[in-house]
């Protein structure tokens, strides 16, 4: 597959992407008193495989399964598997829009490891606009809006805070395998190997965290799949679509979603904090795609 480089393709179906997956994260969020997180991992990558399926038929692909890089792939599904358990536990103990915060350190461990992994070269206007994108990330979690009550956190508080951080490792690894595997495989085979190999890591977990969920719980399960599968497949494709590097932004507007659902389904109004650190990373996605457009016109020129 040839690698394409669309920074505007790739900045919508990350907006896309990240939108879907904070909806998932609060389904997670909401049935997380009744249902172990792994348990929701399993239903996560399981009933993500329909999605595959639906796309393997409108496109007559029947043969995504077919790779030659499976070390890759396993390697890959171990990654985001772990980021993926790293984000549910998170979930379970912390604020949505806290959570979401911390496991945004993504973008950065992403452009550090995308300089000697993949050997791009990445701008002084780029570097600058992830940090600022960062900056407002930090302002949300130091402010009101991210972070609930003046006292120190406890222990499990204290936990949550370094998983949802050492989440955003494992994710940024994940990208780069992803971004790797691009250049071979289509998004569809990428995704689901993805989904089979999660589905088999988890299942092999799942005897010890079972609990039969409700008729609507169930319904929720398999939303989370469903929604996670989609969300997944825009991910992918985002990343055959444009560097890493400058698509790592983007991922911020996740906080915005996370605020918004936040103030309507757990009555958790945004502060001044929250509304500063969201223009600061706003501002910084538009910057990095202006920087795109105007070295695209360059090439062109050349």
């Amino acid at each position: 597959m040839a690698l394409r480089h669309d920074i505007r393709r790739g900045a919508l179906l990350m907006l896309g992407a990240t939108a879907l997956f904070t909806i998932m994260s609060a389904i997670i969020k909401g049935i997380s008193d009744q249902i172990h997180f792994v348990e929701t991992m399993f239903f996560r990558s399981a009933f993500a495989l329909p999605v595959m399926f639906v796309i393997a038929a409108r496109g007559r692909d029947w043969g995504l399964l077919r790779t030659k890089r499976f070390p890759g792939h396993l390697v890959r599904a171990f990654t985001g598997t772990m980021a993926q358990g790293c984000a549910f536990y998170a979930l379970t103990v912390l604020p949505l829009a806290e959570q979401t915060a911390l496991t945004y350190t993504t973008p950065l461990f992403v452009t550090l490891l995308s300089i000697p992994f993949l050997g791009e070269k990445v701008g002084i206007h780029r570097w600058s606009a992830v940090l600022i994108g960062f900056g407002g990330i930090l302002v949300i979690a130091l402010g009101e809006g991210a972070f609930q009550g003046g006292g120190a956190p406890d222990r499990a508080i204290a936990i949550g805070m370094g998983v949802a951080v050492a989440q955003g490792v494992w994710s940024a690894m994940t990208t780069l395998l992803v971004r790797s595997l691009s250049a071979t495989e289509s998004s569809a085979t990428i995704v689901l190997w993805q989904s089979l190999l999660m589905t088999a890591f988890t299942l092999v977990a799942l005897p010890f965290f079972w609990t039969t969920p409700t008729l609507l719980e169930f319904v929720l399960l398999v939303l989370v799949g469903l929604v996670g599968g989609v969300a997944q497949v825009m991910l992918t494709e985002a990343y055959a679509s444009a560097q890493v590097s400058a698509l790592g932004p983007y991922s911020y507007t996740s906080i915005l979603w996370s605020v918004a659902i936040g103030w309507v389904v757990f009555s958790d109004a945004p502060s001044w904090s929250t509304l500063a650190g969201a223009a600061l990373i706003v501002a910084s996605g538009l910057y990095i795609l202006h920087r795109e457009l105007k070295r695209a016109a360059q090439r062109r020129k050349q």
